[in-house]
């Protein structure tokens, strides 16, 4: 049996665990997974066919394909906000622009850890066995909708959970359980109103209208999940991105106004680590890479794809500073290297005949 206030309980040790924001909903079908549905049949999922395949979409819409009987969902979102880059540097050529998620350590290793200490927790607390799963960002879940039910912030025009309070730096984990839990009944939390300063400032018009996201276009996709070449017309819209796309959180209200850095010290960051240069980056052998980004999430794009997206913001920084390292990178032996170094080059060279 349940012991008394466990809700309360529940919360009060997540947050003691480092998840300020927690809440406890019912285990029902997804209300939005019609529309997921309808997102990955318009191929808006790009390459990503872990999202489309059939388990996947029912997974997410009938959380009992998880966990059978599922009855509650513990949710938790962790803030890895430390710091607004000021716009001198977001606006230096010469520097790679890091998804501010990024700027340190591998957030799954660091937060799912923490959210199967507290799954084991609430197991300890009921004298009858308990079956469940812990996702931080990897299960086949519709996690922003599952926050937002339990009122820890609404979905935004730019996709992502904004909380009034606090903007959407955070990450979103969740316990899906076969125990009933008491749950929270929260009215909705904030609005978008009328405000399109994300999709204005979306450089590739990847958010075709509010709350729709074309995969194809965004910029995360392209320098994270795309593993083959970007398409030459969207490569001058990367800018000087070069890991993820922090654009439609930075230009964000919320953000601007309410963001409050995050008191963990594993998100922080040096310079170095938010924005570094670009001339250093594309100099990057396979051990030097390894070694520079050892538990970091951008060892996921492999060095040939980092070195690929850096040979791009190289062609668009339009320096002939770069030539020299990008004649050496156009020798590179790995092919997706070579032939974006080449673009960048060509790039370069056109510019300084205009």
């Amino acid at each position: 049996m349940l012991h008394k206030n466990i809700a309360f309980r529940i919360k009060n040790y997540a947050r003691a665990l480092g998840f300020p924001d927690v809440a406890i909903i019912p285990a029902r079908p997804s209300e939005h997974a019609r529309y997921y549905a309808e997102w990955v049949a318009a191929g808006r999922h790009a390459e990503m066919g872990y999202l489309a395949r059939p388990d996947a979409i029912a997974r997410r819409a009938d959380l009992s394909r998880t966990v059978p009987d599922a009855q509650s969902v513990v949710v938790v979102a962790a803030n890895y906000h430390t710091t607004h880059l000021p716009p001198e540097i977001l606006s230096d050529p010469s520097r790679g622009i890091i998804a501010s998620y990024a700027w340190n350590l591998d957030y799954h290793d660091l937060l799912t850890p923490k959210l199967r200490q507290l799954q084991a927790w609430i197991a300890a607390q009921v004298d009858v066995p308990v079956n469940g799963r812990a996702y931080f960002d990897t299960g086949p879940v519709l996690e922003r909708e599952l926050a937002a039910r339990g009122g820890l912030g609404f979905i935004g025009k730019n996709t992502c959970l904004i909380n009034p309070a606090r903007g959407s730096y955070f990450f979103l984990g969740e316990i899906i359980l076969d125990l009933p839990l008491p749950f929270d009944a929260p009215p909705p939390r904030g609005t978008c109103g009328n405000c399109t300063r994300c999709l204005d400032a979306c450089p590739t018009d990847a958010l075709i209208e509010p709350y729709l996201l074309d995969s194809n276009l965004c910029i995360s996709y392209l320098t994270i999940e795309l593993k083959g070449e970007i398409p030459l017309h969207l490569r001058p819209k990367l800018g000087n991105r070069i890991f993820g796309c922090d654009i439609c959180q930075e230009v964000c209200p919320y953000n601007r106004r309410f963001a409050i850095p995050t008191d963990d010290p594993a998100f922080r960051a040096t310079l170095n680590r938010m924005a570094p240069p670009l001339l250093d980056l594309i100099a990057l052998d396979d051990e030097a890479f390894r070694e520079r980004f050892r538990g970091s999430p951008i060892k996921r794009t492999k060095r040939r794809g980092f070195l690929r997206n850096v040979a791009v913001a190289l062609g668009n920084w339009g320096n002939p500073a770069a030539i020299p390292a990008l004649v050496r990178a156009s020798r590179d032996v790995e092919p997706l290297i070579r032939v974006h170094a080449e673009w960048a080059l060509a790039r370069i060279r056109a510019s300084l005949k205009s």
